[in-house]
Parts: C-alpha cells; structure tokens; sequence
C-alpha cells in the first residue's frame, strides 16, 4: 500500500546501484494518478515495457446491443516486477508520460499465464504433454497385441 493503491509491494531489487528508480512506484519517484485498469499481456517485444490488452463492451443504441472493443496499451514494466511473459493479466496505473507512447506502469500481476493462454495468443500450438520411457514402453507393448 506504499504507493496509494491496494497493491502488495514487491521485493527491493537485488542490486540497488543499477536499478532505476526514476520510474519506479515502488522504491522511486514515480507517482501513480488517474485510471487504474486491468488487462492481460500480449506483447513483451520490448525492453522494460509490455502492451497490455483491454476488452470492453460499448452500448449501441440505435441497436439496443452491446459490442466488444479492445485497446492496447504499452506500460513500463519496473525492474522488481520482472519477468512478465504473455498471457499474464496485471494491474497498470496511469503516471506521467514516461515517454513518446508510454504513460502507465505495471503495478501488480494478478494472475500467471498458463501454456494454454500463451498458446491461444500466440497462435501456436498447444504444447503436447511430455511421455516418460514407461509410457513409451506401454503403448508399444500395446501395439504388439
């Protein structure tokens, strides 16, 4: 709660002389204000930043039904929350501009991502399960029969 939302603070980083604390919420300068938004990673290309991804509904009236808008949203990853991978859904607040696009900070991961979520967004296939010698040994025996 150091940081003014509900949110557990993570570890110190490991080796204080390299760590940027000019943008940090946690242990810098950084201050955290405005929108406090959820979403799920679908990018990690980039160095220290993510793009989260948000779905929302959006009222049609002329229909009377709802439709689903997406947005994406690069957010600074600081260096005691690394590493993220793709598919985690985090917490991002809104801070200052950090730089030309980027103007929200990761703040909390709430949920690890499973191999099915990394291979659903990456378009992947889903990794098969491993087989031990035994298992091997018994459908081979199976086919013998």
């Amino acid at each position: 709660m150091a940081i003014g939302l509900d949110v557990e603070t993570p570890p110190e980083p490991e080796n204080p002389e390299e760590y940027d604390y000019e943008k940090c919420p946690f242990y810098g300068d950084l201050s955290v204000r405005g929108q406090i938004l959820e979403g799920q990673v679908v990018s990690t290309d980039m160095d220290k930043t993510v793009v989260v991804e948000r779905e929302y509904d959006v009222a049609v009236p002329k229909y009377d039904r709802s439709m689903k808008r997406r947005s994406r949203i690069p957010a600074h990853v600081p260096g005691v929350l690394e590493p993220l991978s793709v598919g985690d859904t985090v917490k991002i607040a809104e801070t200052r501009p950090l730089s030309k696009t980027k103007s929200h900070v990761v703040v909390e991961i709430t949920e690890e991502a499973t191999a099915v979520d990394v291979a659903e967004l990456t378009g992947q296939a889903e990794p098969e399960p491993e087989l031990s010698d035994e298992d091997l040994a018994a459908a081979a025996d199976e086919g013998d029969e």
